[in-house]
């Protein structure tokens, strides 16, 4: 058990400081979405109230994950113990269509006519699924949001026309700040140049894919945030959890991740061979985990990563990473080996 308390670091060009870790909700849901999702209550709550006596405060999910059962898990957690609201950070996220009618599994066979139909408005970033999609997530966790962000970037709908929604949930009061997530440098900079223009609320934060095997963002929108003060909360820290073991071994969510197969995760190039054995290797000297140190190799670049959590020692192992400080020597190292990838976006 950890005995490490984690210290709220100052959020972006805002008022509010959140945890240097934040805690991923991902994996938190219906098994029914898919069979590595922890749905036991007890389990859930237990890991969640772990990482908040240990100070990760800071909580992120979406609206689609488990088709709407992580926010709920979230909410009824926090009512559960009867936390108080003002000492927690809830991120939540929108753009793929959430109906709690239907099948977990919807959006995986989209070959129903009816269903299509149904869904039609319920996707996207038009004003009428960011009005709607926010006031359900708020019912579904059960309070405002403090940070909502758009999940991917929609090309069908005019960028005015989703600032302004944006702006619009915050005037309301159901949102705090806004962010965004997994799009091109140039839409996430054109989105904001439209919210200046209009004098409506800009985006805080940006989550993006970034770890020591997918480095794309350093060239620009890491680079432009850090310049312009919009907070880095990356996802996938730690690739899937390809670095968090050897090279040769999975876990049963790596086995059945759609993602792993989609960006072919599964058949590693040389060059991210390389990396893992570094990162092993590096671990074993520092004598910690592979997981912590992948961890702390992103938060030393500046961010406040997102980390899925489904057990105590997980926690712990993210709580450890605060505590992780690199050389130069051992920097570049880790880094060494990367060789430039296709954006995923």
């Amino acid at each position: 058990m950890s005995s490490t308390l984690a210290k709220q670091q100052k959020f972006g060009n805002t008022g509010i400081k959140i945890s240097p870790i934040v805690v991923g909700c991902m994996s938190y849901g219906s098994k029914q979405y898919s069979s590595w999702m922890e749905e036991d209550k007890e389990k859930v709550f237990k890991v969640l109230k772990y990482c908040y006596d240990h100070g990760l405060r800071t909580f992120d999910t979406a609206d689609v994950y488990s088709n709407g059962a992580s926010e709920r898990l979230l909410g009824e957690f926090l009512k559960a113990y009867n936390i108080k609201r003002e000492t927690v950070i809830i991120m939540t996220k929108i753009f793929f269509p959430v109906d709690e009618t239907l099948d977990p599994n919807f959006r995986r066979n989209l070959e129903d006519k009816l269903t299509v139909l149904e869904i039609t408005n319920q996707q996207g970033l038009s004003r009428k699924h960011i009005m709607a999609g926010v006031k359900n997530s708020v019912e579904r966790l059960g309070t405002y949001i403090d940070i909502l962000q758009i999940h991917r970037f929609d090309p069908n709908t005019p960028i005015k026309e989703t600032m302004k929604a944006l702006n619009d949930v915050i005037e309301i009061g159901d949102v705090r700040y806004i962010g965004a997530s997994s799009m091109r440098p140039t839409q996430f900079v054109e989105m904001q140049a439209i919210a200046e223009k209009y004098d409506y609320h800009q985006f805080v934060n940006v989550q993006s894919c970034y770890n020591l095997l997918y480095r794309e963002d350093e060239r620009d929108l890491n680079l432009y945030c850090q310049e312009h003060n919009v907070a880095l909360t990356p996802w996938s820290p730690n690739s899937q959890g390809i670095l968090t073991r050897p090279i040769g071994t999975q876990t049963e969510r790596f086995s059945k991740d759609a993602i792993v197969n989609a960006w072919g995760l599964n058949k590693l190039p040389p060059a991210d061979t390389e990396i893992v054995n570094r990162v092993e290797k590096l671990a074993k000297e520092k004598n910690i985990s592979m997981a912590t140190l992948s961890t702390a190799w992103v938060s030393t670049k500046g961010c406040f990563p997102i980390v899925g959590m489904s057990k105590i020692e997980r926690v712990d192992d993210a709580l450890a990473a605060l505590e992780v400080t690199f050389t130069e020597e051992e920097l570049k190292y880790l880094e060494e080996p990367y060789v430039p990838k296709s954006f995923l976006y």
